[in-house]
């Protein structure tokens, strides 16, 4: 469904084994959540790009800076992440290609996926886990009606969605029109991408 040289044009750092390795990643698991229309993987993989500065990085860079210390209790941000315990900032900061973050949104992964991100975080870093988790996550919050709409207000609250505001607004959208080059966005191949 999504070749290597799709991969190489979305990511193009990336180096070729890699490329190698998240094409088939996708291929794997796009059809599991029906990530299979042009308007759909565009939307995906310039999101995803964006957030793993182009599948660099699939856990968040730790500092910890000013907003990562918020993770910590008794902070309310860590309330909403469902941070309990000293060190769950840390231990569950921003992993896969989305960066799932927090103990709550980590067992929800866990759960859905039938693995234990709680026992072991760090699973999430491996590619296809990482492929995966963002599929189950985009699926989960229901981003293929966003994506399908193809305008640039369904775009932004793909954003809003992912991210709590519109941070890195300027480098998602350029990702987006050069993924729907890529994918052929808008032309006459509206089918899924073979």
């Amino acid at each position: 469904m999504i070749n290597i040289g799709m991969v190489r044009d979305c990511f193009p750092r990336l180096s070729p084994a890699m490329v190698q390795i998240y094409a088939m990643a996708f291929d794997v698991w796009f059809p599991q959540y029906d990530i299979t229309t042009p308007e759909r993987i565009a939307a995906f993989m310039a999101q995803i790009g964006h957030e793993s500065g182009d599948l660099k990085w699939t856990a968040e860079i730790w500092g910890p800076t000013p907003q990562q210390r918020r993770y910590e209790p008794p902070s309310d941000l860590a309330k909403r992440l469902g941070n309990t315990q000293p060190g769950d900032g840390e231990r569950y900061k921003g992993r896969g290609l989305i960066m799932i973050t927090g103990r709550s949104n980590y067992a929800q992964v866990s759960k859905a996926l039938n693995e234990d991100f709680i026992a072991q975080p760090r699973l999430l870093e491996r590619p296809s886990m990482a492929v995966w988790s963002a599929c189950w996550w985009w699926s989960s919050r229901d981003l293929n009606q966003h994506a399908d709409k193809n305008i640039e207000a369904s775009f932004k609250q793909i954003t809003r969605i992912i991210n709590g505001g519109l941070t890195g607004w300027d480098d998602r959208l350029a990702r987006w029109q050069r993924c729907k080059n890529i994918f052929v966005v808008g032309g006459n191949n509206t089918s899924t991408v073979a």
